[in-house]
């Protein structure tokens, strides 16, 4: 499918193939930069991809500093420690290494170490967009970020948001942005390989939600759309390759693009998914992609009228890629709204050949009772990403949709 390294840009430049971290010193040149923060969490500076960075730039000779205390769902006060470091450095760009929490975790020292209000204050909903721009204007540019994402699901790397936890909100706020795009997205497989199964089939599921929700969202962008079914086949035809062999570096890759292209997608925006999924992290520590894929499915089940004609192209996509045990088929009476029936049965069979679970109650150490899910979903009202949905949502619905994956 790919063979050595390839460049290519939209628009974030992107470096992609097996070695491509080989490049990140000639990045750091180009962007003009010469003292990185490296930005990365605790469990992975022990681990061989945190290693092979540190290889290259030392090999190299590159300096950098390192910040290693991201929270797995990063909050506020991480973002804080990381701008103190990088100040006290004297860094001029930073590089996230992990998943989308430490990419997530870069973006926002990039805009806090430029200005100095409180983060809640960069929120995208509190007129945020407006306040980045400013800074940059009166400030100066953004510190380049270099995006090396270890996981394949939010594709943060190309992205132009981050979703941090406001200690000020007590909740996830989404700092929203052009000026957060990484200057450059170093994407090589190899740094996937030790990946357990569980979260490279949670993170693949992070990346196909982005996907479906985006070709859901009732906002005219045909690119995007194009782009969201490119994504969903290659989940559906790489994720489980990837999840039952760590080592298949052509699905490690694929998983890659497939999430870089879910994040390009949901330019047009998400939907209630997501907004279900948010809560769940803050409040009870679910890693996000298995909240979507907890959630999707009775998503999926609430749009079925509203979205049937997406829903039945995805069904086609399933068919297309899988055996025809691995689901019902379509017949030529197969009407849009039954075949969009057919599509969440894919879903949800797909979920459990990945070995996830599909039920809240199994998540949170048990502390998701159903008792806690009224709270949740008056959180996840005030989540913006239900605004584009494809049917509306009110508070009871939401939590409807909690009772059904409880």
């Amino acid at each position: 499918m790919f063979d050595g390294i390839s460049t290519f840009s939209f628009p974030t430049p992107i470096i992609f193939g097996p070695g491509a971290i080989e490049r990140l010193p000639e990045a750091l040149r180009e962007c003009g930069v010469s003292s990185p923060l490296l930005v990365t969490d605790p469990g992975l500076r022990a681990a061989a991809p945190f290693a092979r960075v540190v290889e290259v730039m030392e090999t190299a000779g590159q300096a950098f500093e390192v910040f290693d205390a991201v929270h797995p769902n990063p909050v506020e006060a991480d973002i804080e420690a990381a701008v103190a470091a990088y100040r006290a450095a004297r860094c001029d760009s930073v590089i996230g290494l992990g998943g989308g929490s430490a990419l997530d975790a870069a973006k926002a020292v990039a805009v806090c170490a430029t200005g100095d209000a409180p983060l809640a204050e960069y929120e995208a909903q509190a007129g945020g967009m407006e306040r980045i721009a400013e800074i940059a204007k009166t400030l100066g540019p953004l510190p380049p970020v270099i995006a090396i994402p270890t996981t394949a699901g939010t594709g943060s790397e190309v992205g132009r948001a981050a979703v941090i936890t406001s200690h000020e909100l007590g909740r996830k706020i989404i700092i929203f942005s052009p000026l957060l795009m990484p200057r450059r997205a170093i994407l090589d497989p190899e740094l996937t390989v030790g990946l357990p199964a569980r979260l490279t089939a949670a993170t693949g599921m992070d990346a196909f939600t982005h996907c479906i929700e985006s070709l859901t969202a009732p906002v005219f962008q045909p690119l995007c759309d194009a782009i969201a079914v490119g994504g969903l086949e290659i989940v559906i035809k790489y994720l489980e390759r990837a999840t039952s062999d760590g080592a298949d570096i052509e699905a490690r890759g694929m998983m890659q693009i497939a999430a870089t292209m879910g994040a390009i997608a949901f330019q047009k925006d998400l939907g209630a998914t997501h907004s279900l999924a948010h809560p769940l992290s803050t409040e009870f520590g679910v890693h996000h992609g298995l909240a979507n894929a907890i959630c999707l499915p009775a998503v999926m089940r609430f749009n079925r009228e509203a979205a049937s004609a997406e829903y039945a192209r995805l069904a086609g996509i399933f068919l297309n890629a899988t055996s025809a045990t691995a689901g019902p088929g379509l017949r030529n009476s197969t009407s849009e709204i039954d075949t969009a029936d057919i599509a969440i049965d894919h879903v949800e069979r797909l979920l459990d050949r990945l070995g996830l679970t599909r039920r809240l109650r199994d998540c949170g150490e048990g502390r998701i009772t159903r008792e806690a899910l009224p709270a949740l979903a008056a959180k996840a009202f005030r989540d913006s990403c239900h605004l584009t949905n494809p049917r509306p949502c009110t508070q009871r619905d939401l939590l409807g949709l909690y009772e059904g994956c409880w």
